[in-house]
């Protein structure tokens, strides 16, 4: 073909009789909106900064340079949108990273790509939650049940309870709550940055920073110091492709979710620019740096004062609840995938006849995601921390696999057009190899305890919680291969032409 567009192939993936889609899910119950809010919600974008404009304000040679690695931390991301949204026009198949990959590397390797995308999410859940129980107690003036460890457990173990509830009850009603809980934190979040740009350079408090151009674009910076506030920027986009596994649940399955993801990107980028600046200008760098636990408190206080700062609080509840809600709901879809597939248990597949949701893969996932919280904060309470910054191994991964399959998928179409060539060719590759180095700086400074909250026998814990993670994942592999060999035994694919059927898509898990 010598067009520029793809054209789905009948994959099996779109609405049924009874409007569900071919594994058995409420088809077409999420439009644009529904898709985007779900997207933005799921990277938890108030929290995400609160959590690392401190941190990236302290390397040295960033200080007060975050929005441009804001902006650069945008570029593979962006790239790899690109990837995404190709795989998903060829087979919107709710298994996203999982099943894209395994086409286009075989089922072996894509399965282990697939896992460090499930495993991202289920480790990511108890950060979330002890975020949403901790800022749920300083909301209420409970500040020390918010820095109680038993307290802050009680009440995370509370949130993945109520989240997984909302997961195993319906998309409709997942996406009515996101809406709230949105609402809830994006408007305290643009008071609060236009409160204290007005406050700011109306009052120029100590510290005071006027807003300037090298903030957004510099080339006096150390590739070391890049290299380190990128890997940060990861952490904060992580999750914008929430709407690709939830495409089989949305309208116009094949081209929607793409859509969205791309939109996605582009807003995270803009609203953290923007909010960086004004958190900056504020107070400065340095106030950024000595509270780099957590910038979203203290600057409350002192920019909105009184009990104003009480919305912040609030703010951050809703980012850390919301984001659990869609970091549950991606990932049960994820694993219905691989039951469906046929290279997990079939229960992670049953779909509820009410519900029209993977209802035990979620009571399994929530009961999981509750283990490996607990264990966490068990062990050591600073774990917690090690764990989230683990995730940018098993990202990297993910996002680079995924970017890297477009290309391999349809490496015959690549020469038909130049926009074929650069966009499904160029740039998902580009951005797999950005992921590349950023996973080389990631597992080279991470094996250094003094990196880490934790450590075990002079190696980082880090380090071990993301490469021990995938260590875990070559075990399940091995042991679902001789499980269930049938879908291992696929070799990799291409893409085979418009209208042409796709292998194995129509698959769905047997009652």
């Amino acid at each position: 073909m010598d067009t520029t567009t793809v054209t789905s192939a009948p994959t099996g993936a779109g609405p049924a009789q009874g409007g569900e889609s071919a594994k058995g899910l409420n088809s077409g119950a999420l439009g644009l909106f529904a898709s985007v809010v779900i997207g933005v919600a799921s990277v938890a974008p108030a929290y995400s900064l609160a959590a690392t404009v401190g941190v990236m304000a302290a390397i040295t040679g960033i200080g007060l340079r975050g929005p441009f690695i804001f902006i650069v931390g945008f570029i593979p991301m962006v790239l790899v949108a690109s990837g995404f949204y190709y795989m998903n026009q060829a087979d919107p198949d709710c298994g996203e990273t999982f099943i894209w990959t395994s086409r286009a590397f075989g089922a072996p390797l894509g399965w282990i790509i697939g896992f460090a995308a499930v495993a991202s999410s289920v480790i990511v859940m108890s950060n979330l939650v002890y975020i949403a129980a901790q800022y749920m107690f300083y909301m209420v003036g409970m500040d020390s049940a918010g820095n109680s460890t038993l307290w802050t457990t009680v009440g995370g173990v509370a949130w993945i309870v109520v989240v997984g509830v909302f997961v195993a009850i319906g998309i409709k009603v997942s996406a009515k709550a996101q809406y709230v809980l949105m609402a809830l934190q994006m408007i305290p979040m643009l008071l609060f940055t236009v409160w204290a740009l007005v406050k700011g350079y109306a009052t120029h408090p100590k510290g005071f920073s006027p807003i300037h151009l090298s903030w957004f674009f510099t080339t006096h910076m150390s590739s070391h110091a890049l290299a380190a506030g990128v890997v940060l920027a990861v952490f904060l986009y992580w999750g914008w492709d929430t709407v690709l596994a939830v495409n089989e649940e949305s309208e116009d399955s094949s081209h929607m979710p793409g859509v969205s993801a791309v939109l996605n990107t582009i807003i995270l980028v803009l609203m953290y620019v923007v909010i960086t600046a004004a958190m900056q200008a504020y107070h400065g760098a340095g106030f950024l740096a000595n509270n780099s636990d957590d910038v979203f408190s203290p600057l409350a206080r002192d920019v909105m004062g009184g009990t104003w700062d009480r919305l912040v609080f609030l703010c951050l509840l809703t980012s850390g609840a919301a984001s659990a809600l869609t970091t549950l709901l991606p990932l049960t879809r994820q694993t219905l995938s691989m039951a469906a597939h046929k290279s997990l248990p079939s229960i992670f597949g049953r779909i509820h006849p009410k519900y029209l949701t993977p209802f035990w893969g979620t009571i399994i996932l929530t009961v999981l995601s509750i283990l490996w919280y607990v264990l966490v904060t068990l062990w050591n309470a600073n774990a917690i921390w090690d764990a989230i910054s683990a995730l940018g191994i098993m990202v990297c991964i993910a996002y680079g696999g995924t970017g890297l399959a477009c290309t391999i998928y349809y490496r015959k179409e690549l020469l038909k057009s130049t926009k074929n060539f650069f966009l499904m060719g160029v740039a998902p590759t580009v951005g797999a190899i950005l992921f590349a180095l950023i996973l080389v700086k990631v597992l080279y400074d991470d094996y250094a305890p003094a990196n880490s909250y934790t450590s075990f026998h002079g190696i980082g814990g880090i380090f071990l919680m993301g490469v021990g993670t995938m260590l875990v994942g070559l075990v399940l592999l091995v042991i679902m291969w001789i499980m269930r060999p049938e879908f291992f035994r696929r070799g990799p694919e291409t893409w085979p032409g418009e209208g042409q059927p796709i292998p194995y898509a129509d698959e769905r898990v047997s009652e």
